[in-house]
């Protein structure tokens, strides 16, 4: 009885053994999984203890810092700071096909965000920013990226038919002046705004 058990116990073994001898594919999928998993675990990891350290120093900018970085760079720093301001996630979108958007972000009001920002290597002193610009923000924020609150930023300034246009539109604009006041110190972006949304619930406010 007990030898046709191990017999039995054997035989399932060596069947187990044997299968994946004769489907090394599925050992290879199995290994490219675990392999993506190590690495999205990595990188969670890694993004967090990031945000630890900025949460901790204190992030700030001088707007004198932010004019001599790339726009690439520019537009991660507008993405740390609405981080810095408690929107989890905060996310860089910003290239090529963007539909009007290099910043997205949810607060924590529930509110989403969608910021264009425009960089000028000169400020205040570089082109001002223009009514096209904020056309086409104003035609994709909304529809496309489902935003409740749209930025257009700059570390310059805008003209005067753009601050005629936004007030229409009811759009949202961050001057140099506005940049230097946010970056540089602790207050979020939501409370140097007027007339910001309320919240989406009540919910969101606990």
């Amino acid at each position: 009885m007990l030898g046709s058990a191990a017999a039995v116990a054997f035989s399932m073994i060596m069947a187990l053994l044997s299968w994946p001898a004769a489907h090394p594919w599925v050992l290879a999928l199995i290994l490219v999984a675990a392999v993506g998993a190590g690495r999205l675990w990595l990188r969670r990891r890694q993004e967090a203890a990031r945000w630890d350290r900025v949460r901790a120093q204190g992030l700030l900018y001088a707007v004198e810092h932010l004019d001599g970085l790339h726009h690439n760079d520019f537009e991660f720093a507008v993405r740390d700071l609405m981080h810095r301001d408690g929107c989890s996630d905060a996310q860089k979108v910003g290239g090529r096909g963007d539909n009007g958007a290099d910043v997205k972000a949810t607060d924590p009001y529930g509110r989403r965000w969608v910021i264009q920002c425009k960089h000028r290597k000169a400020g205040w002193s570089g082109s001002a920013v223009g009514t096209p610009d904020l056309q086409v923000l104003n035609g994709t924020g909304r529809q496309i990226h489902g935003g409740d609150v749209l930025v257009m930023l700059t570390n310059g300034r805008f003209s005067k038919p753009a601050l005629d246009f936004a007030k229409s539109q009811h759009l949202h604009l961050v001057d140099r002046h506005l940049l230097a006041w946010w970056a540089g110190g602790s207050r979020p972006l939501w409370e140097l705004l007027r007339a910001v949304p309320p919240p989406r619930t009540p919910a969101s406010l606990s």
